[in-house]
């Protein structure tokens, strides 16, 4: 079950939840390509490329497609990558550092260890603007980053 957190402004949006995994099982999972294919987008949506570059400054992209053509190519930069705890990434800019034209949202995936194989899933988006807060949250922030909060379970822990 997801749990609200209040976020620290009109410019985040969280989601917390207790994962049946562990953080280095999740980690693998993020950080590994043919693993993201698997759980990246909410259901009848897939992700059929992915690369990443699992170190500060490197490359993050992904093509997200679904019904009705619907083609979302995304690239970014990890800001971040702390093995088995922490990944911060961003549309902001691109490979080399390059601005990207609209940055839209930061996201930072928290994964602290709770012991037993569970570990406590903290994702949070957050966003240059509160309109563009707001139009996240309208997209389905907190039912589609659930879902995948789930895919990613599964496939984490299989490994």
């Amino acid at each position: 079950m997801d749990r609200m957190i209040t976020p620290a402004n009109d410019r985040e949006l969280v989601l917390t939840r207790i994962l049946a995994a562990t953080p280095a099982q999740l980690f693998k999972a993020w950080t590994t390509p043919e693993l993201i294919t698997r759980w990246f987008a909410p259901k009848p949506y897939e992700t059929p490329i992915v690369e990443i570059e699992p170190r500060d400054g490197g490359k993050f992209r992904t093509v997200m497609t679904g019904p009705d053509g619907f083609h979302m190519d995304s690239t970014g930069v990890l800001l971040k990558v702390e093995k088995d705890r922490r990944l911060i990434f961003t549309d902001a800019f691109g490979p080399d550092w390059k601005p990207t034209e609209k940055a839209f949202f930061c996201a930072e995936v928290i994964l602290d260890d709770l012991g037993n194989g569970r570990t406590r899933y903290t994702a949070i988006a957050r966003h240059w603007s509160a309109e563009d807060c707001a139009e996240h949250e309208k997209m389905g922030f907190h039912e589609g980053w659930g879902q995948v909060a789930t895919q990613l379970e599964v496939v984490a822990a299989e490994l």
